[in-house]
């Protein structure tokens, strides 16, 4: 099925610093060293493993907060580690950014954890020490105990959390568009002006939840705004990255879920004034490679062994505010209405035949439907099919660390490059500059770019009260 015109498949190791991200219990294979989470040294060796490889992205989920209730409470989540304990992934990727020249570094922060104008700060630092690798993953939160750990007295309702999804991003944009003109910083010596006091503004922002002065204390970064993944998958959510992000994340559970959802993210972007072409599509998939059938059939009934069932429909459930602790695998979930991970549990429901699936779907949904196995012939040959329906990139889950990365780097790669469908080499400049082949900042279509050039009025010279001497 080999054809040399296909573009090539973007790469992107999905990873959270816990134990138990989302294939519940595998972190008990005997092989798995994920219960070393806490250990620096696991993940710089493989995001140096993950480089060598030529992968695009290193992408760090995150929550803030205890999924749901489980079994009557959260007593469960602790026992089965369920993505507790968790670090910050913003911490994790700035050691990664020492270690690494060349892949991305993608990590997760809600609206609800941070202010904007704090997060703007700290992605402008990382994508300075990164030379422009650093992308920003912009979530809403589902969790109930997600807002209530930020002062909510509970989850904000789902039209609201986009709403303000909408001010935090303009803000951020702003501050990373607007704050600071090309041209401003000049570290003259000689002169003794380290920046143009006539090029940095204050973006003076005002709206519903956040008052913002400025200017940005960050001088612009490579990439100015970092790249932009989105992963909602609601109308809304579709909406939100149709019109502000570069990379959208679907956990489809079959190419004709992504064909669906991809054309409609696409139209939505040409709707917002872009390019069908500026979100590039990810697929969340898992593997299982072996040289033969049998080796095949022998790692899924290991990774079956140790897969915990109650982990994934908990992780599941949780997403929803659904405690399904208890309930037999084979009850109907209904015509079920949540605040939660409505994009999820519409495409659960789109995956089973009829429409209403059992909890039991729920955990073969999250642990079979987006797992390829096979030979790496027979891999590539499946993911010819989902680029087909619209994949522009694949999330890779694992099952164990850092073994899942390593079996698709030594089986799956040398097939995808045999196809030109992965790279070999790392194209030059910023993460940006080497997905899309294009500007290092954010084409001019993007809603960000309108805020280039709009305050100056606010400029720190047209703002000083004394007299000021202009540079010339």
């Amino acid at each position: 099925m080999s054809n040399s015109k296909r573009p090539r498949l973007l790469l992107s190791a999905f990873l959270m610093n816990t134990t138990s991200h989302i294939l519940g219990g595998q972190w008990r294979h005997p092989e798995a060293q994920q219960h070393r989470f806490n250990e620096l040294k696991l993940w710089t060796e493989l995001a140096k493993e993950l480089e060598a490889a030529r992968f695009d992205t290193i992408f760090l989920a995150d929550v803030v907060g205890l999924y749901g209730d489980h079994d009557g409470g959260w007593a469960s989540h602790i026992k089965r580690g369920l993505q507790v304990p968790s670090n910050d992934p913003l911490v994790l990727a700035s050691a990664l950014a020492a270690v690494t020249d060349e892949i991305g570094l993608a990590f997760t922060s809600s609206v609800i954890q941070s202010d904007p104008f704090q997060l703007a700060r700290q992605l402008s630092t990382l994508d300075h020490l990164s030379n422009g690798r650093v992308a920003w993953n912009i979530v809403t939160s589902v969790l109930e105990n997600s807002h209530r750990n930020f002062g909510a007295d509970g989850l904000t309702a789902h039209a609201d959390r986009y709403d303000w999804a909408e001010e935090y991003v303009e803000a951020a944009f702003k501050l990373w568009e607007g704050s600071w003109e090309d041209g401003a910083l000049l570290a003259d010596k000689i002169r003794g002006i380290h920046a143009d006091p006539a090029l940095v503004n204050k973006i003076y922002h005002r709206g519903e939840r956040y008052s913002i002065d400025g200017p940005h204390l960050s001088s612009p970064s490579p990439q100015r705004t970092p790249f932009l993944f989105q992963a909602g998958s609601s109308p809304r959510g579709k909406a939100f990255a149709a019109a502000n992000a570069e990379a959208t994340f679907l956990f489809a559970p079959n190419p004709e879920n992504v064909r669906k959802n991809s054309g409609i993210i696409r139209q939505l972007a040409v709707d917002a004034g872009r390019e069908a072409g500026d979100v590039k599509i990810f697929a969340g998939l898992s593997f299982v490679v072996g040289s033969t059938e049998a080796e095949v059939a022998r790692k899924q009934a290991e990774y079956d062994e140790y897969l915990d069932l109650d982990a994934v429909v908990a992780h599941i459930g949780g997403g929803l505010g659904i405690d399904l602790g208890g309930v037999p695998l084979d009850t109907p979930l209904g015509d079920v209405d949540t605040e939660g991970g409505k994009g999820v549990l519409d495409a659960i429901r789109a995956s089973v035949p009829g429409g209403n699936p059992t909890i039991g779907d729920l955990a073969r949904y999250r642990a079979k439907a987006m797992q390829i196995a096979g030979t790496p012939e027979q891999i590539v040959d499946q993911l010819e099919i989902w680029q087909d329906a619209g994949t522009d990139g694949i999330n890779i889950i694992n099952q164990i660390l850092p073994g899942s990365y390593t079996d698709f780097i030594q089986g799956v790669i040398p097939e995808l490059r045999a196809r030109g469908l992965a790279q070999s080499e790392y194209a030059p400049g910023t993460l940006r500059e080497k997905v899309f082949g294009r500007s290092a900042t954010l084409e001019p279509s993007h809603p960000a770019a309108a805020f280039r050039g709009a305050f100056a009025e606010h400029s720190a010279a047209n703002e000083n009260h004394s007299a000021i001497s202009t540079l010339s």
